[in-house]
C-alpha cells in the first residue's frame, strides 16, 4: 500500500483542555506539503498527533508507512553525542571493536560495515560533518538542527514531519534544507514560516481556527488563490451586511411611520372627532397590522443576520498584531555596548571569540553575521552577563532586554499577564490589558500560562511584556526573532522596530527581516576570526 497519512474527524486540544482544531478530514500522500497558519493555531500539536506524541481529543489518525519527526524544542540529555542522536552508538561501538579485532565471531555477524559511510553521507547532505563522538552541547543551535535533519534522513522514513526546519540555520543551512526537500521522494509535511522554503512545496495546507484547507501548488500559488477567495468572501460579507442594514432601515422607517399614524389617531380620539366604536376598531386594526409588520420585519432581519453569520463563518476574522513602542529617547552619542579585547569560550585553551573589540553608540542598528558556530550566541551571552569573558572588558547599559531563542526572560510557570505585571510593576490593570491586547493577547488569552504557549506565542508574549510597557529599554538584543513568528506577526514586528528609537543588536539569517528593520552595520564574526588568526 502506498505511504499515506489520513486524518478522520480529528479534534485536538491543548494539555489544559483548550480546543484547537475540530473535525479535521485530511489526506497526505507522498508529496511535499507546507503547513501554514497563525501562531498557536495547532500546527505543532497536529504534527505531534500524527507522530503519536499527542493523543487527539477525538477522531483517528491512520498512518501507512514510517515517520520521522523533527520537533522544535527537544531537551538533550547531558553528554549526548551525534551517535546518540542517530541512535547508532551500540552499532558503532560494535563496528569499532570489530575493526580493532576485539569482536567475537557472533559479534562480527552482526556488524554493519556500511554504518560509517551511511552516517557520513547523511551528514554531508546537510553540509555538516562532525565526528560521531561530538557532544551535542558543543554545537550551536543551527548545527544541532542540521544533525537532527541528517538523523532523519539516515533513518529513511516514508514521511518527514518537519517543524520549522530552517530555524537557527544560516544561509548555507537553509539552502541545504531546500535542496534536501527538492530531492526527497517520500512524503513530507513541513510547518514553516520560511517563504523561500514554502516555494518548494507541492501543496499548502492552511490551518485556521475554522479548520484546514488544502491548496495545490507552492506558496505563491497559495497566496494568489487565497487573495481571490478572500476577495469573494469579503464581497459576500459586505453584501449581506448591506442587506441587513437596509432591512433595519426599512423596519425603523415603518416603525416611525406607524408611530406617527398612531399618534394622529390618538389625537382624534382625544378630541372626540370619531365615534368610539370606530376609533376602537381602527385601534385594533392598527395593533394587528403593527404586529404582523413587526413579525415580517423580524423574520427578514433574522434571515439577513443568518446570511451575515454564514459569510463571517467563511472568513477568519483576526485582529492584526500591533507593535507600537513608546519613545526610548536614547541620545545619539550615548554608548550602549562596548567590547575591548574580549576573548571568550567554554574551554580556555580553545576560545570561540578572540580579541574582539567593537562598540554600539546611540540608536544604531547592528546585525551579528557569521555562519552557525561562529560565536554569535556566545557573544550575546557575554553582553547579557550570562557568561564571563576569558579576557578583555565588556560594558553594557543596564536598561537592555535580551530575547534569546527560549525567551528566558519570561517565567514559564505563571500567566502572560503575571509576567507583564512582574516586568512592569508600575503599570495599572487597564494598562496591562491594553498593552497585551496590542500583541493579540486579549481578554482570557492573557491568562494563558507561558509554559503552555507555542514558540511563536511565547516570543510574542515576551515582546508584549518588554515592549508593551511605558518605558522600553535603550537596547534590544534579538536572537533569531523570526524563528517562531508567523508571517503576519513578522511583518507587524518589522513595523514596530522600524519606529523604535533605541539601539538594536540582532542575530538573524532572515535577510528580508534585516532589511525591513533598517540594519545599518554588520559585525561579521567569521571575518574577525580570520583577521585575528583564530578559528571560531
Amino acid at each position: 500500500m502506498p505511504a499515506s497519512i489520513i486524518l478522520s474527524n480529528l479534534s485536538l486540544s491543548t494539555p489544559d483542555g483548550r480546543s484547537l482544531l475540530s473535525n479535521l478530514d485530511l489526506t497526505f500522500a507522498a508529496e511535499r506539503t507546507g503547513l501554514v497558519g497563525r501562531n498557536g493555531v495547532g500546527k505543532t500539536t497536529l504534527l505531534a498527533s500524527i507522530s503519536g506524541h499527542h493523543l487527539p481529543q477525538s477522531g483517528r489518525v491512520l498512518v501507512n508507512g514510517s515517520i520521522g519527526l523533527l520537533r522544535q524544542d527537544v531537551q538533550l540529555p547531558a553528554g549526548a553525542t551525534v551517535a546518540d542522536l542517530f541512535g547508532i552508538r551500540p552499532a558503532l561501538d560494535l563496528l569499532r571493536r570489530a575493526e580493532r579485532g576485539d569482536a567475537s565471531v557472533d559479534d562480527i555477524a552482526e556488524v554493519d560495515w556500511t554504518l560509517e559511510a551511511r552516517l557520513e553521507a547523511a551528514l554531508a547532505r546537510l553540509g555538516f560533518d562532525p565526528s560521531p563522538d561530538t557532544e551535542l552541547s558543543c554545537l550551536s543551535g543551527g548545527q544541532i538542527t542540521r544533525v537532527r535533519l541528517a538523523a532523519l534522513i539516515f533513518a529513511r522514513p516514508d514521511f518527514l514531519l518537519l517543524d520549522e526546519p530552517t530555524n537557527n540555520l544560516d544561509q548555507d543551512g537553509r539552502k541545504a534544507v531546500t535542496d534536501l526537500l527538492a530531492a526527497w521522494r517520500g512524503g513530507a509535511i513541513v510547518v514553516s514560516h520560511d517563504r523561500n522554503l514554502l516555494e518548494a512545496m507541492d501543496a499548502i495546507v492552511e490551518v485556521t481556527s475554522l479548520g484546514a484547507t488544502r491548496y495545490g501548488g507552492n506558496w505563491t500559488s497559495y497566496r494568489e488563490r487565497k487573495a481571490v477567495e478572500l476577495a469573494a468572501v469579503r464581497h459576500d460579507l459586505a453584501h449581506a451586511e448591506r442587506r441587513l442594514s437596509e432591512i433595519d432601515g426599512k423596519a425603523q422607517e415603518a416603525a416611525e411611520k406607524k408611530a406617527r399614524k398612531d399618534s394622529g389617531g390618538r389625537k382624534k380620539r382625544a378630541k372626540g372627532d370619531m365615534p368610539r366604536i370606530l376609533a376602537g376598531a381602527r385601534k385594533d386594526r392598527s395593533e394587528d397590522t403593527g404586529g404582523k409588520t413587526a413579525q415580517i420585519a423580524e423574520r427578514q432581519r433574522a434571515e439577513a443576520r443568518e446570511a451575515v453569520d454564514a459569510a463571517r463563518r467563511r472568513i477568519e476574522i483576526l485582529q492584526p498584531m500591533s507593535v507600537k513602542l513608546p519613545v526610548a529617547s536614547l541620545p545619539a552619542g550615548r554608548e550602549v555596548v562596548s567590547l575591548d579585547g574580549v576573548s571568550a569560550g567554554y574551554q580556555p585553551e580553545r576560545p570561540i571569540l578572540r580579541d574582539l573589540s567593537f562598540s554600539i553608540v546611540g540608536p544604531e542598528r547592528v546585525a551579528l553575521a557569521g555562519p552557525n558556530g561562529s560565536g554569535k550566541t556566545t557573544l550575546l551571552k557575554l553582553i547579557a552577563g550570562d557568561m564571563r569573558p576569558l579576557a578583555g572588558i565588556v560594558r553594557v547599559r543596564p536598561d537592555f532586554a535580551l530575547f534569546d531563542q527560549k525567551v528566558s526572560l519570561l517565567d514559564p510557570g505563571i500567566s502572560i499577564l503575571g509576567n507583564f505585571q512582574r516586568l512592569n510593576q508600575k503599570a495599572g490593570a487597564n494598562e496591562c490589558h491594553a498593552a497585551l491586547a496590542r500583541f493579540m493577547f486579549r481578554a482570557d488569552a492573557a491568562l494563558q500560562i507561558v509554559g503552555s504557549l507555542s514558540g511563536g506565542q511565547m516570543f510574542r508574549a515576551g515582546l508584549a511584556c518588554v515592549l508593551g510597557g511605558s518605558a522600553p529599554p535603550s537596547l534590544l538584543i534579538l536572537d533569531e526573532p523570526t524563528n517562531h513568528l508567523d508571517i503576519e506577526s513578522i511583518e507587524a514586528v518589522e513595523a514596530g522596530l522600524r519606529a523604535y528609537d533605541g539601539a538594536l543588536l540582532v542575530v538573524s539569517h532572515d535577510e528580508a527581516f534585516l532589511e525591513a528593520i533598517g540594519i545599518a552595520r554588520r559585525i561579521d564574526l567569521a571575518a574577525k576570526a580570520q583577521h585575528n588568526g583564530g578559528i571560531l
